[in-house]
Formats: structure tokens, C-alpha cells, sequence
């Protein structure tokens, strides 16, 4: 197997991604801007490790030249997503990620042609954002391709690591998003909420989410109108309208962002093994021509960041076995069966 370098192996999901390699006997890279936090992780599973600050061109430049695939697991991925992939463009290296952000994805598919051109990959979300909704998505689209419209519900149980934390509060600066005839177009948190069954039987309601499907979704398919529900009581839907109200004002000015997630960084520790491992996600896709015409699928899976990290590492094995190339979805890279071959996941066609 080639080599690869991990880069945010010490943060919460990256540490579950080097388990998940170590279980698979891969060996990978480990990399991150703290030594304090990155040396005791590599000794401790006997990896070699390289300390690198995303601004110092010269040793990230360096430190890709040594392998052949990068996994950025290193968020807010607005922030430090660019300087990783340049590099990678630079060294004629593939690149993945594990965002979920909008801005992220439309930036890197962006870069396509320079992709193809050095022969490599540039898959973002190679994670729970956007793996299974990606694959349920194209799965659905193939059934109707005459498909205008796709709906995607997401129901997971909330129980987030701190950077996720993190990028939430980037988030809180913003609004929520649905796509409309191709473009995306913004539209009011907690607003146009709909009742969803998924395939454990229960019925949640869920409310239009600005997920990174969004992005990947509309280039997976094409489907040119498409919203991403996710699951929230009713108490917490009146909430997030309120707070976004209260907050963007504030979340908009750096300092207060900067300071919010660096309590989160300190206060969030993400969930334990035994939730991890109990805890299961369900998702759904609908898409309709307009014409009176509709086709859906369910799909049940792991524990969201669980997931990542055997997605993350099937994705490497993936890409480095493979000839992928070009800035590309997880969908459009191994299809939509590539969710059915991670384990632990089930898909229906009716319930």
C-alpha cells in the first residue's frame, strides 16, 4: 500500500481514524502543528510523525513530497483546508477531507481541471458529511433520472467532538441554505419543517439544514432543487430560529468567534467509545420529476463519527488502489454502493 499522511491525527476524530488504519494494518504518516500532542500519539502507537504549521509553505510542501495521499482531518476546514490542498496540487498528491462545509466543497470542485491535469484526486468529505446522504442521493437519482427535485432527511442522535463545535459557531455567522434551480439560495433556520419516517419506524421532525449535500448532492446528480432536513425537536427548532437571531450579530465580529471556539476546544470532548458504539443513524432520499413521478431509500448505519473513521480509511484504500482523478465526490468516486461495503449499513427501498 502506498503511504499516506494524516494531518489532524491528535483531535478527536482524527485519533478514532488512526485506530481505524492500525485495525486495517495501515501505517499512516501522522502530522499536526502541536508536537506536545502530536509525539505522545505516535509513540504511542509506534508511527512516525511530522510537526507542521499549515502557514510554513516549505516543510507542508516537504512533508507531502513524502507520500502519496493526504487525509485532512483538521477543521474548520474554511481555515485550513486551501493551504493543504495547494500543496497537494503542488506535489501531485491526492487529497481528501472529512468537511461538511458548503464553502469547502464549492471551492475544491473548483479546482477540478488542475486536478485532472497533475492526475490526482480532490475528494472532500470522505467522512459522515457526505458519505452515506452522497451515496443514498446518486442511489435514488439513478432510479428517476429525469429527477428535479431531491429531498435528503437526516436523523442522528447530537453528540458532537470540539471541532465540530468549532465549525458550528463559523456556521452561526451565517444563514441556512437550500438549492433552487442550481443555485443556492439562502433560506431562515427552523423554518419549513416536515415530519420524516425513518427506517427504525419512528417519524422525526426535521427542518432544512445547510449540509455539505448541498454541494455534493447537486454535482453527484444534478438534481437542480434539493433540501437537507435534519431532525430536531420542536423545542429546539423554536430555539435555533431565536439564537441564530441573537447570534449572527455577534458571531459575525472574529474575536467573539475566535473566543467561542476556543472554549469549545477546551469544553467538548466528543462521545465516548460505549455511545459510539450503540448508537445508529438513519437517513432517507426522495427525489420527484414533477411530473407525478418519485422514487426513495432508507438507509441505517453506525454512530456519525464512528462512520468517519471507516469511511475516512476505506476512501484512502480506495484512491490509492484505484485512478481517480479530478475533484470529485465520494459518490462520483466509488459509487453509490460504497456506503454498503463499509459494514454495519443497511439500505431499503421500502420500508
Amino acid at each position: 500500500m502506498a503511504k499516506w499522511l494524516l494531518y489532524g491525527a491528535y483531535g478527536y476524530t482524527g485519533q478514532l481514524i488512526v485506530e481505524e488504519a492500525l485495525r486495517r494494518e495501515q501505517l499512516p504518516l501522522l502530522a499536526g502543528r502541536d508536537e506536545a500532542k502530536l509525539r505522545p500519539l505516535a509513540e504511542k502507537h509506534q508511527l512516525d510523525y511530522r510537526v507542521v504549521d499549515l502557514a510554513d509553505t516549505i516543510a507542508l510542501n516537504a512533508a507531502v513530497a513524502e507520500v502519496d495521499l493526504v487525509l485532512h482531518a483538521a477543521g474548520p476546514f474554511s481555515q485550513t483546508s486551501l493551504p493543504m490542498v495547494r500543496a497537494c496540487l503542488a506535489g501531485g498528491c491526492h487529497y481528501l477531507d472529512i468537511t461538511g462545509e458548503i464553502a469547502v466543497f464549492e471551492q475544491i470542485f473548483t479546482l477540478d481541471q488542475q486536478a485532472l491535469e497533475r492526475g490526482i484526486a480532490l475528494i472532500p468529505g470522505v467522512g459522515f458529511d457526505v458519505v452515506p446522504t452522497d451515496c443514498l442521493a446518486l442511489y435514488v437519482a439513478q432510479q428517476l433520472p429525469a429527477a428535479r427535485e431531491l429531498e435528503i432527511g437526516i436523523g442522528v442522535a447530537d453528540a458532537v467532538s470540539a471541532g465540530t463545535a468549532k465549525t458550528v459557531i463559523e456556521g452561526m455567522a451565517s444563514t441556512g441554505y437550500v438549492r433552487r434551480n442550481g443555485e443556492l439560495t439562502a433560506f431562515p433556520l427552523g423554518k419549513g419543517g416536515k415530519d420524516i419516517r425513518f427506517s427504525d419506524g419512528q417519524v422525526r421532525y426535521a427542518v432544512p439544514s445547510p449540509f455539505g449535500d448541498l454541494a455534493t448532492a447537486w454535482r453527484s446528480t444534478g438534481i437542480p432543487n434539493i433540501t437537507v432536513f435534519k431532525d430536531y425537536s420542536p423545542s429546539m427548532v423554536r430555539f435555533m430560529g431565536l439564537s441564530a437571531a441573537l447570534s449572527r450579530p455577534l458571531m459575525a465580529w472574529s474575536a467573539a468567534q475566535r473566543l467561542a471556539q476556543r472554549i469549545a476546544g477546551r469544553l467538548v470532548k466528543g462521545p465516548d467509545a460505549d455511545f459510539r458504539r450503540r448508537a445508529r443513524s438513519y437517513l432517507w432520499a426522495w427525489v420527484s420529476d414533477g411530473q407525478g413521478q418519485a422514487a426513495e431509500a432508507w438507509l441505517e448505519t453506525m454512530e456519525t463519527y464512528r462512520f468517519t473513521a471507516v469511511a475516512a480509511v476505506r476512501a484512502v484504500e480506495q484512491v490509492l488502489t484505484g485512478n481517480s482523478a479530478g475533484a470529485l465526490t465520494p459518490a462520483q468516486a466509488f459509487g453509490p454502493d460504497f456506503v454498503l461495503e463499509l459494514g454495519d449499513t443497511q439500505r431499503f427501498d421500502r420500508l
